[in-house]
């Protein structure tokens, strides 16, 4: 590369162009004239790649507080008693067909019902009758039975409990409590 050629052109170590070693003379960077990113330039990109993950986030908001406004406290009818034997568990959906729950009957007068989804991922979380507790296969979380509280594992929020009412021996579904301890 000639210095005349282009007279801007300054080695890094301010040797002349004749003195560089080949590889400098091979593959020659213009520093003076080297194109730097300035911050304005970089602050508007990324103000404009984070712009859209931002709406999306927010629509993403917007839709799930709609869809929480629209639900009603529907009563539904679960299980009969008679079918449900004592330490027996089955599952079911409320308030909408895409929720699903799960029935617990520790004893003879107990009845308990929790979301089937885990706090921390929304993994489908199975009785365990040994432990009487609801595990979460997929992060080793455990919820308490009794009360859908996380006891050990990464959930740290408790299980959404859902209000139960028995009419003329048939488990009713009234209600979801959410954050129930």
């Amino acid at each position: 590369m000639n210095e005349a050629a282009h007279p801007g052109t300054v080695a890094p170590n301010g040797l002349p162009m004749n003195e560089q070693p080949a590889w400098r003379r091979d593959f020659p960077i213009d520093w003076p004239r080297d194109h730097f990113v300035a911050r304005r330039d970089f602050t508007r990109f990324l103000v404009l790649t984070s712009l859209p993950f931002a709406l999306v986030q927010i629509a993403l908001g917007a839709v799930n507080w709609l869809r929480r406004g629209r639900r009603k406290s529907a009563v539904k009818a679960i299980a009969s008693l008679a079918d449900l034997p004592i330490g027996g568990a089955t599952t079911f959906y409320y308030p909408e067909k895409h929720d699903p729950c799960l029935l617990l009957r520790p004893d003879e007068n107990t009845l308990v019902a929790f979301g089937q989804k885990c706090t921390h991922l929304g993994c489908a979380v199975t009785p365990d009758v040994d432990k009487n507790c609801l595990y979460c296969p997929c992060h080793k979380g455990y919820f308490a039975a009794d009360s859908g509280r996380p006891m050990s594992g990464p959930p740290r929020r408790p299980l959404p409990r859902i209000l139960l009412e028995t009419r003329d021996g048939v488990v009713h579904a009234v209600g979801v409590e959410v954050n129930a301890t």
